[in-house]
């Protein structure tokens, strides 16, 4: 059976190597891994798709010109577009998509956090503060130039990974940077640049975790993009290793009964 992994996190990586190595060697099942590649391109064992599926007629498409028997969606948990696109298309072509997404990061006694949904609700709150840490990804460019402009502001630190498509304000001090951040290097961030506020998505995971430690230790309040309401899979997964076992249990099996029927058949 071939498998279609909507990748593009570390998650991602860990279970199309773990489902390729295991299906090389003992079941036959085969992973495609499937990635924008808009930060970088990781090293993977299995077959790689990059840039999506438009190149290829979209996804459905691909689904039924490539024989794929699932889907697995293990973007990030903000990627709501493809994480819709993969439930619309699985159905169509009649195939299961399951998904994993990392649980999401718990407020602890000492966290001053203020959950948002939409560029108004963040706007709305930023009449407080003067030096934002800007750590929710990408941004528009009409959005960032509103906060520029509000009196209050005295400049922003905007990291990402991907460089702007665009000229960036005088008051937006941009950084490129790629995670995993450790906690002395976001502390010291937080303090040079005077930041007394982030703004980030809440991704959940250990790797961009530092920020939010940081910000507790320095009594730094954090205004917490709330995640997106996405569609029911077939099934729903938080924990990788219970994933994983589901995968090989339910994709292992069946590959591994369509190669003994192909075999009897010879």
């Amino acid at each position: 059976m071939k498998v279609l992994l909507l990748g593009g996190t570390a998650d991602a990586r860990r279970l199309a190597d773990a489902l390729h190595k295991e299906g090389r060697h003992q079941t036959g099942l085969q992973v495609i891994y499937s990635l924008a590649g808009l930060v970088r391109i990781p090293k993977v064992d299995c077959q790689l798709v990059v840039g999506g599926f438009t190149q290829f007629g979209g996804l459905a498409t691909y689904l039924r010109d490539n024989d794929i028997g699932s889907v697995l969606d293990v973007t990030h948990p903000y990627a709501q577009t493809m994480s819709q696109k993969a439930v619309d298309a699985a159905r169509e072509v009649g195939i299961p998509c399951w998904r994993f997404h990392r649980p999401a990061w718990e407020k602890e006694a000492q966290d001053n956090w203020t959950e948002y949904q939409t560029d108004e609700d963040v706007l709305a709150q930023f009449s407080h503060y003067r030096v934002p840490l800007l750590s929710a990804g990408q941004m528009s460019e009409d959005l960032l130039t509103t906060m520029t402009q509000l009196p209050n502001i005295e400049h922003m630190v905007w990291r990402t990974a991907v460089e702007p498509t665009f000229s960036l304000p005088d008051k937006i001090h941009w950084i490129k940077a790629i995670g995993p951040f450790f906690l002395d290097d976001e502390r010291q961030l937080l303090m040079e640049q005077g930041i007394d506020v982030i703004v980030s998505k809440n991704s959940g995971g250990k790797a961009t975790y530092a920020k939010l430690e940081a910000a507790r230790a320095l009594s730094i309040p954090v205004l917490l993009q709330r995640r997106p309401v996405l569609p029911v899979a077939d099934r729903e997964f938080s924990d990788l290793e219970t994933c994983l076992q589901a995968c090989l249990a339910a994709w292992g099996s069946a590959s591994l009964r369509q190669r003994q029927q192909k075999d009897s058949q010879q």
